[in-house]
């Protein structure tokens, strides 16, 4: 009877933590710069002030191809708090764990690195 439950909870459990991706050291960047020219030419040098002043349009990752996945609602409160506490000033790269469902993150797990 424990290794029937067993095995169902592992099929059931399988399925779920196969959906999620993992982005390891990228671009951190807010919505509202994520389409300027001049952040895309160099996103490093995009400024932690940036990013909290331009809070309110959201967080995201810009992928290695250009591309920016919004962070959803939980992915943008993580990542409000973690550049209140951070000293550094640009070159804000971050590590992602989550699900990606069209240009979004259902965001697990977010770090700065």
């Amino acid at each position: 009877m424990k290794r029937v439950l067993v095995l169902k909870l592992v099929a059931v459990a399988v399925p779920l933590v196969l959906r999620a991706e993992i982005w390891k050291n990228v671009t951190l960047m807010d919505f509202a710069c994520a389409g300027k020219a001049s952040v895309k030419a160099n996103p490093d040098s995009h400024t932690t002030k940036c990013l909290i002043n331009c809070q309110p349009s959201g967080y995201g990752i810009l992928t290695q191809d250009g591309a920016f996945l919004a962070f959803d609602e939980a992915g943008n409160t993580k990542v409000e708090e973690a550049l209140k506490e951070t000293k550094k000033r640009d070159h804000l790269r971050v590590s992602v764990e989550g699900e990606k469902k069209g240009n979004e993150i259902q965001v697990k797990s977010v770090s700065l690195d």
